[in-house]
């Protein structure tokens, strides 16, 4: 933090051990912000928080080991987080598996991982957070979906596309409550590198380095836009020729 910067808030980001969530960790902080990061590699969480404080000593950290599959569990986090941090003012359901495969071919049980973390996870972390928002009358959710929710994908991406479409829904389910005080976003990232697409970098349109991707991600967040296509060029026009080329032509982007 620089000197004379003032303290931004706190942001609680899951899934922060490594790929967008530990580099989302990195740039708030840069912007003066306060953590709570929370994910199931509890020693990837410490190493970065080693990291954040090195860089922003002034910054306050705190980590917690979660599993968003376990709702229990991330009610109990969020409001132990919640205290530990004096308050949320934001909290990015960033957590996600990108595990599948098509349907009827013996993979099952990926595809039910990928389900219950990325949308049931999503669910239990937006309930979470909406209980400290609705509470204190002020709060920024923010759920991130995927490029591929637009459209059906084919085969290993078919679940996970489905699970992000369900996570935009049900942000614009909260934002049809039209909470005073309450922002709700939901980010739709196009191919940003990270650990979850390592194996396919190779052949994957339109990639962009993990900072360059996080940056327009950080950026809509902090516009508290409703709705953002990132990063801008070419996701933006993307998007919306999805929605109408013909399947044959979106199955190129899977």
């Amino acid at each position: 933090m620089r000197a004379g910067q003032q303290r931004r808030g706190s942001i609680v980001i899951t899934g922060a051990s490594s790929g967008l969530g530990a580099e989302m960790a990195r740039q708030f902080a840069a912007l003066g912000y306060d953590l709570g990061l929370a994910a199931r590699r509890v020693e990837r969480l410490a190493e970065l928080r080693q990291e954040i404080l090195a860089a922003h000593p002034d910054r306050r950290v705190e980590v917690a080991a979660l599993d968003v599959t376990d709702g229990d569990a991330v009610h109990t986090v969020v409001a132990e987080l919640d205290r530990r941090l004096g308050g949320i003012d934001r909290l990015i359901a960033n957590a996600g598996s990108g595990t599948g495969a098509a349907l009827g071919t013996g993979g099952w049980n990926a595809n039910k991982i990928t389900a219950e973390t990325n949308f049931v996870g999503v669910l239990a972390q937006a309930d979470a957070a909406m209980e400290v928002f609705r509470r204190q009358g002020r709060g920024h959710l923010v759920l991130i979906s995927s490029m591929s929710a637009v459209r059906g994908m084919r085969r290993a991406m078919t679940t996970y596309a489905a699970s992000k479409a369900g996570v935009a829904v049900a942000a614009e389910g909260l934002r049809a409550e039209g909470l005073s005080g309450i922002d709700i976003s939901v980010i739709y990232p196009g191919y940003i590198a990270s650990e979850m697409n390592a194996h396919v970098r190779d052949r994957t349109p339109f990639l962009v380095d993990t900072a360059t991707g996080v940056q327009a991600m950080v950026t809509a967040i902090e516009k508290r836009r409703k709705k953002a296509y990132v990063p801008v060029w070419p996701w933006v026009l993307v998007g919306a020729a999805m929605r109408f080329l013909p399947l044959v032509v979106v199955r190129k982007l899977s």
